[in-house]
C-alpha cells in the first residue's frame, strides 16, 4: 500500500522557516517525479516546487524561488521542503504528491496541472504564517 505522509508543518512569523517533509512508503521514489503543492482557502492550488531523482531536475515556480528548496538526503524515502523567508500569503495547506510512473526519469514541471494525472497524494500539512 502507497503512503505519502507530510509533517513539519505549524505557525511561523513572516520571514520565518520551516522544514516539511514528506514519508513516502510503497513505492521507489525514482521511478516518480515528486511534488509539492499547496491551497489556501478560496483559492485554486498551485505548485510550488518538484523534483524527479532519476533525471536530476529540480524546479520552482518565480514565487518561490531562491526561498524554497526540495531535496532528499540520501537514499531516503523522505522529501524535504525546506522554506525560508515565509510570506502571510504563504498560508496554505501544503501536500506532496508524486508524477504517473516513469516520470522520475524526466525533467518535471513544477505547477499544478488539472489535466495532468498524479498518481499518489498525501494527506496535507497546514503551514500559517502570521504576526
Amino acid at each position: 500500500q502507497v503512503q505519502l505522509v507530510e509533517s513539519g508543518g505549524g505557525l511561523v512569523h513572516p520571514g520565518g522557516s520551516l522544514r516539511l517533509s514528506c514519508a513516502a512508503s510503497g513505492l521507489a521514489l525514482n521511478y516518480y517525479s515528486i511534488h509539492w503543492f499547496r491551497q489556501a482557502p478560496g483559492k485554486e492550488r498551485e505548485g510550488v516546487a518538484c523534483l524527479s531523482i532519476s533525471a536530476g531536475s529540480t524546479d520552482y515556480p518565480d514565487s518561490v524561488k531562491g526561498r524554497f528548496t526540495i531535496s532528499r538526503e540520501g537514499f531516503q524515502n523522505t522529501i524535504y521542503l525546506q522554506m525560508n523567508n515565509l510570506k502571510l500569503e504563504e498560508t496554505a495547506v501544503y501536500y506532496c504528491a508524486t508524477g504517473t510512473w516513469g516520470s522520475g526519469s524526466r525533467s518535471c514541471s513544477p505547477y499544478y496541472e488539472p489535466r495532468v494525472e498524479y498518481d499518489y497524494w498525501g494527506q496535507g500539512t497546514q503551514v500559517t504564517v502570521s504576526e
